[in-house]
């Protein structure tokens, strides 16, 4: 996530993202490299929850209109960002930024070596609220890698995604949700933690310090060119961790008996280890094929309003139909 700005990679080209700024729960333990760009007047850096940039490679030569045209390309309404800062690294060696008024040659120059920069090349960076700032980063980046020609239609980099948090703290809610679903299990070195921490905390403000926001799914996606073909888990299969991951999602133990009280009871009959996973195999065969789009590659093709114009559906149900289901149709006057 903090390398290319979300959990499905393109790894085509390089760009990998350098976080000037982060909040301390992102990289435990590792040292907060925002000194570079701290305590200098410029509040949009300052006042910032994240600051991350990536160097564009070969592109310091961008003119004027050319920034200006980045700038408000994320100013969109689909980005969301209020502007964004340029450094360029000149082929000469020398700096030209849209900060210069803020940060000396000398910090530009450490901006420029945190984001494995070379002369030549064109630093962007981004400012604001973390989930939107990595988001927006992300999309950057790979308008960039459009417009440059580094994502070829006819090179393919697969990898394997893992580690995914087992938990997301819903701030509004006040409580956990589980970030893929209920029932995928912790990393196998992670189970003692669920087991044996309560999962309700009295401070929603330090969430990110409660054992649960470091446990790990037992779960893996396969990413091609940036985008997921496949994804899936290992499944909890134990009552009394299942009964945790309810817990932890704020069910009560009446309310998991009513509910899954069929499957906890199952786990009393010692069901196996068992897990998998699902292919989107339209989306494979349409980035195989060169495409972005899965409308021509999908078994049933369907138009615009949903209608799936080869079998003509959905079509109109038949009385017989209705009263086989006990459906009484109402019919308004408009």
């Amino acid at each position: 996530m903090w390398q290319y700005g979300n959990d499905k990679p393109d790894i085509r080209f390089k760009m990998q993202l350098c976080n000037l700024k982060f909040p301390s729960h992102v990289f435990p333990g590792k040292e907060n490299i925002s000194s570079l760009i701290s305590n200098a007047g410029f509040g949009v850096f300052d006042d910032a929850e994240t600051v991350i940039a990536f160097a564009v490679k070969g592109c310091s030569e961008y003119t004027r209109k050319q920034t200006d045209e980045l700038t408000e390309w994320v100013k969109r309404p689909q980005i969301g960002m209020k502007g964004l800062v340029f450094i360029k690294y000149n082929a000469d060696g020398t700096f030209k930024s849209s900060v210069d008024k803020f940060y000396n040659e000398e910090k530009l120059k450490a901006i420029a070596s945190a984001a494995h920069a070379q002369p030549g090349d064109l630093i962007l960076i981004l400012a604001g609220a973390e989930e939107k700032t990595r988001k927006a980063i992300s999309d950057l980046r790979l308008y960039m890698a459009d417009k440059l020609g580094l994502r070829k239609p006819d090179e393919f980099k697969l990898l394997w995604v893992l580690d995914f948090p087992l938990f997301e703290y819903d701030e509004e809610g006040n409580r956990w949700v589980a970030r893929h679903h209920p029932f995928t299990s912790p990393k196998p070195d992670h189970i003692e933690i669920m087991i044996n921490n309560n999962p309700l905390i009295e401070n929603a403000g330090k969430y990110l310090e409660h054992p649960y926001a470091n446990i790990k799914a037992n779960a893996y996606d396969m990413v091609l060119n940036g985008n997921e073909i496949g994804g899936g888990s290992i499944r909890i299969f134990q009552r009394e961790l299942q009964e945790k991951m309810f817990a932890a999602l704020g069910m009560s133990s009446e309310e998991a008996l009513h509910k899954f009280g069929f499957l906890l009871g199952a786990f009393e009959y010692g069901a196996p280890p068992h897990g998998g996973i699902a292919f989107g195999f339209d989306r494979l065969c349409a980035i195989l094929g060169g495409s972005e789009s899965i409308r021509d590659f999908i078994a049933f093709p369907k138009n615009n309003s949903g209608r799936d114009v080869m079998l003509d559906a959905p079509s109109s149900v038949d009385n017989k139909q209705l009263e086989e289901l006990q459906i009484n149709l109402a019919l308004k006057n408009k």
